[in-house]
């Protein structure tokens, strides 16, 4: 890494990796996965299970569009780390967050923010469990979710196989629909707005497909299907065909937003904020999870000689971009 590159330059994901790869010099022996290589940080704590942590930052201008109420803004940031618990298959035990807000802001402000997470923490099982407030030109939000599993149930992004069927819980796309209404002052009902404002963390569903031992590999799609799927096959070194016709495509983003086939799948593969989990199961073993939650296969896993692509509706085969929500 040139020292006088900049960090708009080299990119969100290629920081990370140059971090973690300093951070591994340390020695740790209760940790399983460190840095950079899953959604959380996996920690052996006994005989039986795994302590899994991550950790998000949010921020007023980037992160939280004017639309949204306090409430809001505090139950996204217990959510998108709650999410990345839920695809570890592990259940939720604590949330610490701390607030960097203007001195001049609203008391009720920072109290709507906190029940926010509150409430977040409660639908998933838990409670907040700490946390700090400073001073800060803008509000800017960092948030610490815990989680245990048993060690037999923990998930991963690596274990994908050739032949694997590629599954999705909820819509692809929904997040990525509602902000471009708000962008383009379209009106659309509350429920899809709140796939924007009010993502749901699938923990639930990440501890049943966990408990299952159906399920290969897994991680959320917070930063968008194809980002997330190029990550999985980084990992797996394989490959990803997708159907078109599958992807699971809200009603009201139809009804509301557009019927063009190519902003469709634009918004289903290219947008984040959707916060659903992907995840690989063996064909053989399809029939166990397809009823533990909403779940759609969207296609199969491939030999990554074929690349990841997507099989559109007039049967042409295209690649999918390495592209999605990214933070820098």
């Amino acid at each position: 890494m040139s020292e006088s590159q900049k960090v708009s330059e080299l990119g969100e994901r290629s920081l990370i990796s140059a971090l973690s790869r300093s951070f591994k010099n340390s020695t740790n022996p209760d940790l399983v996965i460190g840095p950079g290589e899953d959604d959380c940080a996996v920690l052996d704590i006994s005989d039986e299970g795994y302590l899994v942590v991550t950790t998000d930052m949010l921020h007023r201008k980037t992160d939280f569009p004017d639309q949204m109420t306090p409430w809001q803004i505090g139950w996204m940031s217990a959510a998108v780390n709650f999410s990345d618990v839920a695809s570890t298959g592990a259940r939720p035990i604590g949330f610490l967050s701390s607030l960097g807000i203007s001195p001049d802001t609203d008391v009720s402000f920072v109290e709507e923010v906190s029940k926010g997470m509150a409430d977040c923490a409660k639908e998933c099982g838990t409670s907040v469990i700490g946390g700090d407030i400073d001073t800060h030109d803008e509000l800017t939000i960092n948030g610490t979710a815990l989680g245990k599993v048993k060690k037999r149930h923990l998930l991963t992004r690596r274990g994908a196989q050739v032949g694997d069927k590629v599954c999705v819980t909820g819509f692809a796309g929904s997040a990525g629909a509602a902000l471009h209404a708000l962008f383009n002052d379209i009106e659309i009902p509350a429920s899809l707005l709140n796939t924007l404002f009010e993502p749901y963390p699938r923990v639930t569903e990440g501890q049943k497909l966990a408990q299952s031992r159906a399920v290969s590999c897994m991680m959320d799609t917070s930063d968008g299907l194809a980002l997330s799927l190029h990550d999985l096959s980084d990992l797996n070194a394989v490959g990803f065909q997708i159907n078109e016709s599958s992807l699971p495509i809200q009603y009201e983003v139809l009804n509301h937003v557009t019927d063009d086939q190519d902003e469709l799948l634009n918004f289903a593969m290219y947008t984040g904020g959707d916060f659903e989990l992907l995840f690989t199961v063996s064909p053989d073993l399809l029939n166990k999870v397809q009823n533990i939650c909403c779940l759609t296969v969207i296609g199969d896993v491939v030999d990554q000689t074929l690349g990841t692509t997507i099989i559109r509706g007039d049967d042409t085969i295209l690649s999918i971009n390495r592209k999605g929500y990214l933070q820098l």
